[in-house]
């Protein structure tokens, strides 16, 4: 998940983690996609010892182990928010999520007469898989029938992330992500007391979907349990579940999906201004890209959008300013609504 907060000053705090452990027994299932042979990495190795001293890890650990753009416009979105609330000269700019802050980097040089403050974390989840004996989560073990391959395993006990389960939940498989949801409540109260805005962005759905941990490798699809090390780990956010955890301290919008995000940000206007100034290799280029970013079959309808923001920033209401500090206005969210500059 790739967070980045426009928001006040301070630190975050971070959420300690519990281990209730269990006796672990029973059957087991596989990855499914067995190849013909498996790939001993040096991260298969670290983690087969790991597993080996303190028993299987679970799918967040192991996400973890194994995880060590249209920037332009995103900078666009922080400044229409900065303007229309009132263009205070103190905030930070931070972005959650796997990398070296680049992204924030490429935003920055577009908003480059402000500071900031960069801060990356990977976010990764729990599954949970309902069983005749309630909700059990799935860890990761070693599979006893080749000590160089992995598996998954059901706990057989009650683990913490069941606690994060809805008690109308109506799916099999549930993705949880205890991180995500602390972030989302730290964000939400620092917005609701100091102001600013958040916006998230990635693959996801409304809590709609079941099983989205997949791994990629050179592009293509490639089994999570094999060849660790050698392949990016992704899950889809379940924005339904952020939503919760924002617990009505601010004002959520979205997800819409990226293909109306990048259209309400003004994409096709700098498409044709780019494309005009561009040679015909660059012209392709430039299709090419705006075409997997727009496409519905490729990122257009998978990536979404979705934003945190103060209620006064939506109601109009008032907010505390200081002397450098004009009046907010309620204008319309860019991206979520017409781009509207004052």
């Amino acid at each position: 998940m790739r967070v980045l907060a426009r928001v006040g000053v301070g630190p975050l705090c971070s959420a300690a983690r519990a281990v209730i452990p269990c006796f672990w027994r029973g059957k087991y299932f596989s990855s499914g996609r067995e190849p013909a042979e498996n790939q001993v990495t040096p991260m298969l190795r670290h983690l087969v010892y790991k597993i080996k001293a303190t028993g299987p890890i679970t799918v967040a650990e192991y996400m973890k182990e194994v995880l060590t753009n249209p920037a332009k416009l995103l900078g666009i979105w922080f400044i229409s928010e900065w303007m229309a609330t009132g263009k205070n000269a103190a905030f930070q700019l931070v972005e959650l999520g796997p990398g070296r802050g680049t992204l924030s980097g490429d935003i920055l040089r577009v908003f480059s007469q402000l500071g900031s403050v960069l801060k990356n974390c990977d976010i990764s989840i729990h599954l949970v898989e309902k069983t005749p004996q309630g909700w059990r989560e799935v860890f990761i073990d070693i599979d006893p029938q080749a000590s160089d391959k992995l598996r998954f395993v059901l706990a057989p006990c009650v683990t913490p992330a069941e606690v994060f389960i809805q008690s109308d939940e109506t799916r099999d498989h549930v993705e949880v992500c205890p991180e995500a949801g602390v972030i989302i409540q730290e964000l939400s109260q620092r917005i609701a007391l100091t102001g600013g805005a958040a916006l998230i962005a990635d693959y996801g759905h409304d809590g709609t979907k079941t099983d989205t941990f997949r791994g990629f490798c050179g592009h293509k699809l490639h089994d999570v349990l094999i060849a660790p090390g050698t392949a990016d780990l992704t899950a889809d956010v379940d924005f339904s579940y952020l939503r919760r955890m924002a617990e009505g301290k601010v004002a959520s919008l979205g997800p819409i999906k990226q293909q109306t995000f990048l259209k309400n940000m003004g994409i096709d206007v700098r498409l044709k201004v780019l494309a005009d100034k561009s040679d015909e290799p660059s012209r392709q280029q430039l299709l090419q890209g705006y075409d997997m970013l727009m496409n519905p079959k490729k990122m257009g309808e998978r990536f979404h959008f979705f934003a945190l923001l103060p209620h006064q920033r939506l109601h109009g209401g008032s907010h505390p300013m200081n002397a450098c500090q004009s009046k907010p206005s309620p204008s319309p969210v860019a991206g979520f609504g017409e781009l509207a500059w004052r």
